[in-house]
């Protein structure tokens, strides 16, 4: 047990030096090159400008770069492969014990997260030009869709993944259409991603997450994608250090696409295919995401059918930015809340696995056996 925690513990180390040596790199890149937008102002998705959003941001947003997620992913991806390469140069060495690239475990979510990195990484790119503007939302979407379907398809046809576990019930069985379950639930992910809009917030809410399902991945015995996970904390701890108020620089698109679009596959992972209900906790763990998303869903609703505002602005956080809270406050609450319901959703995991017997040595049963009765 204790040398598990090890294999699970050095990813996220390593990825966390990774990310904190080649970050004082990257920024000095991002400023020379003057990597942020060049006009300030958002539009809101009704198709009108976000004033109160504007108000709050407007300096903000020309004052910080944005690809700060590639600190994320780029860790992440110097520590499967610096791992893995490491196992095999050295195999007679314990670093063989390490590597956690594994087709059955970390393939599909470690996949996810580079697809969807190099995407937002080219949708920043664009962003950043002088009359750029980013890719438009619906192509993202698209995108999205085309990823998420592939990867879904794949749970589907390769790894015959048909139904969803649900706590303390029977399965809910879904067959093919496990496939648009899969985009559906990526989609509303990426959606969530515009939690990324105020210093040091994103990163501890997805840190809180990953660090969740490092847990739920570990006793489920899936100990590679375990590590996968851990190492994507580890990244995120070392983007948190330097995003904490004044923030360096932006997680952005880069950032959030490829966490969100991984953390799809992740939760699948821990489905069925580790006998527990990865899917089904997910709403648990990554409640302020389900509250990001619903407060956009709620504010269009009404301004459309309604003619009026439930939130001064939405998503929620800025909301709380324009009744007068600091960001640091909404932030550090932020952050509680992500922690209390990371350990509510993981109670809920683990009690929810099927309880097996402990397993007992030959000599410790020897121990707590009765003696055998002697009839002289």
């Amino acid at each position: 047990m204790l040398y598990e925690i090890i294999r699970i513990l050095i990813p996220a180390t390593v990825s966390f030096i990774f990310g904190m040596a080649a970050t004082p790199v990257l920024t000095h890149y991002l400023y020379k090159h003057k990597a942020w937008k060049k006009a300030p102002g958002k539009i809101a998705l009704d198709g009108e400008a976000a004033h109160i959003f504007n108000d709050l941001h407007k300096e903000h947003e020309v004052r910080a770069p944005r690809m700060g997620g590639i600190v994320v992913w780029g860790s992440t991806l110097l520590t499967v492969f610096g791992i893995a390469a490491l196992a095999r140069l050295m195999p007679n060495t314990a670093s063989l014990q390490l590597d956690f690239l594994s087709r059955s475990q970390t393939w599909i979510p470690l996949g996810a997260l580079l697809a969807g990195s190099l995407v937002g990484l080219v949708d920043d790119i664009l962003a950043i030009q002088p009359r750029g503007g980013g890719l438009l939302l619906r192509h993202r979407i698209l995108i999205v869709i085309a990823l998420s379907g592939l990867t879904g398809w794949w749970f589907w046809a390769k790894l015959g993944v048909v139904s969803l576990s649900i706590p303390f019930a029977s399965p809910l069985y879904l067959g093919i259409l496990i496939v648009p379950c899969f985009v559906l639930l990526s989609l509303a992910l990426y959606a969530s991603g515009v939690i990324d809009g105020i210093d040091g917030l994103s990163g501890g809410v997805f840190a809180s997450i990953f660090a969740s399902y490092t847990i739920i991945a570990f006793v489920q015995q899936q100990l590679d994608l375990a590590a996968f996970c851990a190492a994507i904390v580890g990244g995120l701890l070392a983007f948190l250090w330097f995003n904490i108020p004044p923030a360096r620089f932006y997680m952005s698109d880069t950032g959030t696409m490829g966490l969100t679009l991984s953390l799809a596959a992740v939760a699948f992972m821990t489905d069925s295919i580790g006998g527990g209900v990865g899917v089904a906790v997910l709403p648990v763990i990554g409640m302020l995401l389900v509250a990001t998303v619903l407060s956009n869903v709620v504010q269009v609703i009404s301004k459309r059918f309604f003619g009026r505002k439930v939130l001064q602005v939405a998503p929620l956080h800025h909301h709380f930015e324009a009744i007068g809270w600091p960001g640091p406050k909404v932030v550090m609450r932020y952050w509680v809340l992500s922690v209390v319901f990371a350990f509510v959703g993981v109670i809920i995991a683990l009690a929810a696995l099927p309880v097996t017997p402990y397993a007992v040595s030959p000599q410790q049963t020897m121990l707590y056996e009765a003696p055998a009765t002697v009839i002289p």
